[in-house]
């Protein structure tokens, strides 16, 4: 729900019923008055934009199991996903590469470990053992070059002595770490890197494991933006972190600060930030789009924290036959609205804009209608959709 204050009577009445109001949500929403300047730039688009998903399918030719998609990256003319911790064994710690004009995943990726100079870290024992990798990034001056950030790390604790160094965190008891990892010759991603993030106290980031960072990206002046999904308020922030070249020659805590970018603020309910991406739109402004997952929903928010951010309803349709195939069922529709589906990835690429959904384990047998799809929704199967950067 948004929140929007109108004071254009002249009347004392009416004035004095609007102070009124002020001050009684102020006490359970926060600071009224910044809420009312941010919704005042909040351009909510007319209508819903309609996307039609394509089904990831494995190389055998099987929908992809469970593989809880946490982020999603353009690569080298294909996409490259990553999943949490609650994927299939199979699916955890490796790059998925993906062939988006099929939908096809190539092979069995990149699977991802430990370099033998990160496992006397204070982190290498979470992040080596099925952390919750949430977010992918490829370096924009070096491809081989990845980074993604952990968020649940609730089960694991630090050593005294890495508690000691590590645990003012300004949010969780274990912190928030970003991870730098390299492409191998032999295909393997290493781990080679990594540095907890810090959340200065004013912040009011609040400690929720498992509502933390879930979206990364970079823009063109080496900014790192790190999307979390809720703060003390329950709010979505987006955050940013400068990443000079010599980021990564420390392993202390980097400070990550106000970005400034206008949101979307909310009275009550879950409007989590799942993902990020770096946009340059055809108009030349510079944009980080977010994933709004609860809400369905594209936030377009404007680098130079002027223009209205722009919101994007969506609406995200499943086909009831592979890509390929023109059969379907009789009494199914060739496509079926989902009833939910929780996006967890963006990417750029061919002037296109990608999202792939994380199959919510709670909510995605919701989505069964069509007889031919509820095996892919039993499967936890992910779909990829696209929208072109022009329709923004």
């Amino acid at each position: 729900m948004f929140t929007f204050f109108n004071d254009k009577s002249q009347h004392l009445a009416t004035k004095i019923m609007l102070i009124a109001a002020i001050f009684a949500s102020s006490a359970c929403s926060g600071d009224v008055k910044s809420e009312a300047v941010a919704e005042s730039k909040i351009n909510h688009h007319q209508g819903t934009q309609r996307l039609e998903g394509s089904w990831i399918v494995e190389p055998q030719g099987v929908v992809m199991e469970d593989p809880q998609t946490s982020g999603l990256v353009a690569w080298r003319g294909k996409l490259l996903s990553i999943s949490d911790r609650s994927a299939v064994p199979k699916q955890r710690m490796r790059l998925h590469v993906i062939e988006p004009s099929s939908g096809k995943l190539v092979e069995q990726g990149f699977p991802i470990s430990l370099s033998d100079s990160l496992k006397s870290s204070c982190f290498a024992e979470y992040i080596g053992d099925n952390p919750d990798l949430e977010a992918l990034l490829v370096d924009p001056q070096d491809d081989k070059v990845f980074y993604t950030v952990t968020e649940d790390a609730s089960s694991f604790s630090l050593s005294d002595a890495c508690e000691k160094r590590f645990s003012n965190t300004g949010s969780t008891d274990y912190p928030t770490v970003l991870v730098r990892m390299e492409l191998q010759s032999d295909d393997r991603v290493l781990m080679t890197h990594a540095r907890p993030v810090q959340f200065a106290a004013e912040l009011e980031v609040g400690n929720y494991p498992n509502d933390g960072i879930e979206g990364l990206t970079i823009d063109k002046k080496g900014n790192l933006y790190l999307g979390l999904e809720k703060d003390d308020h329950g709010q979505p922030r987006i955050f940013s972190i400068a990443m000079g070249g010599d980021f990564w020659s420390s392993d202390d805590f980097a400070s990550a600060k106000e970005s400034g970018l206008i949101l979307p603020k909310f009275e009550k309910g879950n409007h989590p930030i799942n993902a990020l991406q770096y946009l340059v739109l055809p108009n030349g402004k510079e944009a980080i789009a977010a994933a709004a997952r609860n809400d369905d929903q594209l936030w377009i928010a404007y680098l130079d924290k002027e223009t209205p951010t722009d919101v994007i309803d969506l609406t995200f349709w499943a086909p009831t036959h592979l890509k390929g195939s023109s059969e379907t069922l009789p009494g199914c529709d060739v496509w079926e609205l989902m009833d939910n589906s929780s996006i967890e990835g963006v990417a750029v690429l061919n002037g296109d804009l990608w999202m792939v959904n994380d199959p919510w384990k709670r909510n995605y047998l919701k989505n069964i209608q069509c007889e031919s799809n509820a095996d892919h929704y039993k499967r936890m199967s992910p779909l990829l959709f696209k929208m072109p950067l022009a329709s923004l």
